[in-house]
């Protein structure tokens, strides 16, 4: 193979798509409660909720070091494309960044793509995946970062989270409106703007009626059409299922896949979040 796709652990991709060997995972690492999760292997989903309920202070992340990506491009491949959360929500893009100019240095011939997802969870998902069409097809590796980048401006990030709890703790959305919503038991429903920040969409009164508006949202884009789409659940398997369902009776989407949250997408969705990206 002469390529390699290298993501952050952000990037949900199931235990059956990380048997492919193009894909490479680089870890983020959770502090919480006094105890380190690494976003790895090792990662214990309910371990890390059961730690972010106990404790008042938000739980933190540590992108990986520019080395540990340098180690990661080092596969003895021609191309490497690169996958990282939002710029605007983590530096795991710019040690991402940091290690391809390391790697231009000692091995001028490696040809070396980092891709700010503007996204997370599912949005990088579908990236990764998308290069591997791609790549698998041929494509030379400028034209690959070429659609890809298009894919990425033309991608759409939505979420409902059962609990703000953590985006509050972490000063990712104001406190008035954490309070507000916290107070009221509202559930927003967000998405991301095209630089990958994360905005508000609308509110409804329960997580069925947001999601329900999340689907009504998808349906009346018209560029949703026979787009591949990702759901991605934090411990909630059932939702998303019935997030599916809704979606494969509302909409025209390709084809519908469905992965469980990782660490770090468990640290900002919290227990019973559903994040979306097509």
């Amino acid at each position: 193979m002469s390529f390699k796709i290298v993501v952050d652990s952000c990037c949900d991709l199931t235990a059956q798509m990380l048997k492919d060997p193009c894909f490479v995972k680089v870890p983020l690492t959770i502090h919480s409660n006094g105890s380190t999760f690494v976003d790895d292997d090792t990662f214990d989903q309910a371990d890390l909720l059961w730690s972010m309920k106990q404790s008042e202070q938000a739980p933190s992340t540590a992108c990986p070091s520019p080395q540990a990506y340098l180690d990661a491009y080092e596969c003895g491949v021609e191309d490497v494309y690169v996958v990282t959360l939002s710029a605007l929500l983590s530096g795991s893009h710019n040690s991402a960044e940091q290690a391809r100019v390391l790697l231009e240095e000692e091995e001028p011939d490696v040809n070396v793509h980092v891709f700010n997802s503007c996204s997370a969870a599912s949005g990088e998902v579908l990236v990764a995946l998308k290069i591997r069409e791609l790549a698998q097809s041929g494509m030379p590796f400028k034209k690959v970062v070429r659609e890809v980048e298009q894919y990425i401006y033309q991608m759409q990030t939505l979420f409902v989270l059962e609990s703000l709890e953590n985006l509050r703790k972490n000063g990712r959305l104001t406190k008035l409106q954490a309070v507000v919503t916290g107070a009221l038991k509202i559930k927003l429903f967000m998405g991301a703007t095209p630089e990958g920040e994360i905005c508000k969409l609308g509110q409804a009164l329960s997580m069925k009626q947001a999601l329900s508006k999340l689907v009504d949202k998808i349906a009346s884009d018209p560029n949703h059409v026979g787009r591949t789409l990702v759901i991605c659940h934090c411990n909630c398997k059932e939702r998303a299922e019935k997030v599916k369902e809704q979606i494969m009776a509302k909409c025209q989407v390709g084809e519908i896949l469905v992965v469980g949250a990782g660490g770090i997408t468990t640290v900002y969705a919290n227990d019973g979040g559903v994040v979306v990206a097509y």
